[in-house]
């Protein structure tokens, strides 16, 4: 209310539908089932879901819960004793979610929020833990074909989701600069943020001392 009544204050104009082409919209629970299915993940698969309460509630994660019902969460894991000196304060509970995001055999983001951001060049710091970062842009054209009936759910399917994200799980590579020609936010988010990839600038190869003198490694 208080922004509609400032006259100066700029109300953006946003385009839902183009937004979400562009994959600049997180996944939904439903979406994220299909890529998790697409990339091979069994049923019996352990999730932990690290966020705060899920718009929607229980109703928006009854889908992904079918295809995965072994999901978890800090409220879930922990007493209410054991989470009661963080309960009050929001930082703190998102950093026992980053700590096990940290700490997680795979890591994959549902949207690259700053926290997400930060995981994954924690990740690559630690080296280059198993990190996939969804082609949202790319995977909306494969939600959409399969919403309107276009596309069935399969070895098709899965085999284009393993393609897209063969080179999106957090192996060693320099960091990206922004796209040629690009302004403005366009030319922001085209930009790889420091703290997303460090690499070069904080990490630099080393010979092991315990392998083979030929084996470098990434730190």
């Amino acid at each position: 209310m208080c922004r509609e009544n400032t006259a100066y204050w700029k109300i953006k104009d946003i385009n839902a539908t183009e937004q979400r082409s562009r994959g600049y919209c997180p996944l939904t629970p439903t979406e994220v089932g299909i890529f998790l299915t697409g990339l091979g993940y069994p049923s019996n698969t352990p999730i932990y879901i690290a966020a705060g309460e899920i718009y929607g509630g229980d109703t928006h994660m009854a889908d992904l819960r079918s295809r995965y019902p072994i999901l978890m969460s800090k409220e879930k894991l922990a007493s209410v004793e054991e989470l009661e000196p963080f309960t009050n304060h929001a930082s703190q509970m998102a950093a026992l979610d980053y700590i096990v995001s940290v700490e997680s055999d795979v890591f994959i983001p549902s949207y690259s929020g700053n926290m997400a951001r930060a995981v994954e060049g924690h990740r690559r710091f630690l080296g280059h833990r198993k990190t996939i970062s969804p082609d949202r842009k790319a995977l909306v054209r494969l939600f959409d074909k399969i919403e309107k009936g276009l596309l069935m759910e399969g070895r098709k399917v899965s085999n284009r989701i393993s393609e897209i994200h063969k080179k999106l799980q957090g192996s060693p590579r320099r960091r990206r600069g922004p796209v040629s020609g690009t302004k403005g936010m366009d030319r922001f988010r085209s930009e790889e943020a420091f703290y997303v990839n460090p690499l070069p600038d904080c990490l630099c190869k080393r010979v092991s001392e315990n392998v083979n003198a030929s084996t470098a490694s990434m730190r």
